[in-house]
């Protein structure tokens, strides 16, 4: 199973002008754990792609790349 959401974590960080270091805050996590879900070293727990999805204003079916509508979150 190919895991869409990396590519779709650095790309929307990337199009934010945002760095891990931002991400990983509002996480409430470090930088290393952050770049380690973005190279795929460790699963996203569903607690942080919830919150990416808020951040985001995304949905998590976008987000994991099961559509390629992002559709605001509401």
């Amino acid at each position: 199973m190919e895991m869409w959401y990396i590519k779709r974590m650095r790309d929307l960080r990337e199009d934010n002008d945002k760095t891990q270091q931002d991400i990983a805050d509002v996480l409430g996590t470090s930088q290393t754990m952050y770049a380690r879900y973005e190279r795929g070293a460790n699963e996203l727990p569903i607690h942080h792609l919830l919150t990416l999805c808020e951040y985001y204003k995304a949905s998590s079916d976008y987000l994991l790349g099961l559509t390629d509508k992002k559709q605001p979150y509401e």
